[in-house]
C-alpha cells in the first residue's frame, strides 16, 4: 500500500532536475517570444534547447525530467489548446475552405512521400515534415510525435525546417499576393492553407489587409482540426504495423492517442459555452507555455551532430513540400473561381 506514494515521490524527485531545466529555458523562450512574435516562443524554445544541449549537455540525472516534458507535457499542451478552439466558430469558413484544404493536405503527404523517397529521407522524418507542412507546423509535429515516436533530433530538425519556410512565407506571401492581385479573401485562403504555423499565418494575413487576416486565421483554425483524423489514421497504421511484426505486448488501447479525445472534449466544452469567458485568456497562456516547455525539452534532447549528419536532404524535402502546397492552393482557387 505504501509503494505507490513512495514510487510517486521517487518519480517526482527523479524528474525534477530535467523538468526544472526545461521550465527555466522555456521561461526565457516565452519572454523572447513576446519580444519577437514573428518567431514565437515555441520555436525559440526548441532553438534554445538545442543550444543548451550542444554547448553544455545536461548529464544523465536530467534525462527523466526532459523525457517527461517532451512527451507527457507535450500531450497536456495539445489538450489545453482545445479550450481555445470553438468548433462552431469555424464551421462556416471551414466548409467554404474545405476543398482547398483537402487538396493541399493530399498534396503535402504525396509530395513528402515522393520527394522523401527520391531524396532518401527516412519514413518518420518524412511524416513529421509532411504533417507539419500540411496542417499546423510545430503543433502538428508535436501532436504526432507520441504516436510515431521519432528520435528527438528528427523532431527538432522537422520543426526547425518548418520554421525556416514559415519565415520565408511571412516575408514573401504578401509581396506575391499583391503581384498576383489577389482579393482579400483569396489571399486569406491562400495564407490559411499554405503557411504552416498559426502565428505566421496571422502575421502574413494582417500584413496584407485586415479582412485577409481575419479570413486566414479562421481557415487556419479549421485546418488545425484535421490533426485529429490524421493522428487517428497514424495510430491505426502504427497498430497494423506492430501487429504484423507479431509484437506480443502490443495493444491498440496502449498506442491509441487518448489525448486527442481529451482535446475534443476541451473543444466541445468551449463550443457549448461551458468555459467562462474570463478563463479563456489564462487557458490560452497555459496552453502556449506548456507547448513551449515541451518543445524546449525536445530541443534539450536533440543531438546537433546527428542533425548535421542528416545533411541538406530534409531541408530540400521541406522546401519541395512547402512549394507544392503553396502552388496547389492557388491552382485550386483558380479552378473554383475563389481568387
Amino acid at each position: 500500500m505504501n509503494a505507490s506514494p513512495i514510487a510517486l515521490r521517487f518519480d517526482l524527485r527523479g524528474r525534477a532536475p530535467g523538468l526544472l531545466l526545461a521550465v527555466a529555458v522555456a521561461l526565457v523562450a516565452w519572454w523572447l517570444g513576446r519580444l519577437i512574435p514573428l518567431i514565437g516562443g515555441p520555436v525559440i524554445g526548441i532553438l534554445l534547447g538545442i543550444a543548451v544541449r550542444n554547448v553544455a549537455a545536461p548529464d544523465a540525472r536530467f534525462t527523466p525530467g526532459i523525457a517527461f516534458a517532451g512527451k507527457q507535457v507535450l500531450q497536456w499542451s495539445i489538450v489545453a489548446l482545445g479550450f481555445g478552439l470553438s468548433l462552431t466558430q469555424v464551421a462556416k469558413t471551414g466548409l467554404e475552405s474545405l476543398s482547398v484544404t483537402l487538396v493541399t493536405l493530399t498534396v503535402a503527404f504525396l509530395s513528402a512521400w515522393a520527394l522523401g523517397r527520391g531524396l532518401g529521407v527516412h519514413d518518420k522524418l518524412k511524416i513529421l515534415i509532411g504533417v507539419g507542412t500540411a496542417i499546423c507546423g510545430g503543433s502538428a509535429i508535436a501532436a504526432v510525435t507520441p504516436i510515431i515516436k521519432p528520435d528527438e533530433h528528427d523532431t527538432a530538425f522537422a520543426i526547425s525546417t518548418i520554421f525556416l519556410f514559415n519565415v520565408v512565407a511571412v516575408l514573401l506571401f504578401p509581396l506575391l499576393g499583391h503581384a498576383l492581385n489577389l482579393s482579400d479573401l483569396g489571399f486569406g485562403l491562400w495564407a490559411g492553407t499554405a503557411i504552416n504555423d498559426t502565428s505566421s499565418v496571422v502575421a502574413a494575413g494582417y500584413s496584407y489587409s485586415h479582412a485577409a487576416g481575419d479570413y486566414a486565421t479562421i481557415v487556419k483554425l479549421t485546418r488545425a482540426t484535421l490533426i485529429i483524423p490524421i493522428c487517428l489514421i497514424l495510430a491505426f497504421a502504427v497498430a497494423a504495423r506492430e501487429k504484423k511484426k507479431g509484437a506480443s505486448d502490443f495493444s491498440l488501447r496502449r498506442i491509441f492517442p487518448w489525448f486527442i479525445l481529451w482535446f475534443l472534449a476541451a473543444s466541445a466544452l468551449r463550443t457549448m459555452g461551458l468555459i467562462p469567458a474570463e478563463l479563456l485568456p489564462p487557458l490560452h497562456v497555459v496552453a502556449e507555455f506548456l507547448i513551449i516547455v515541451a518543445l524546449t525539452a525536445i530541443g534539450l534532447s536533440a543531438d546537433l551532430r546527428k542533425m548535421i549528419a542528416s545533411g541538406a536532404r530534409p531541408i530540400l524535402l521541406g522546401f519541395g513540400v512547402w512549394a507544392a502546397v503553396s502552388m496547389s492552393s492557388l491552382a485550386v482557387q483558380l479552378l473554383i473561381g475563389q481568387l
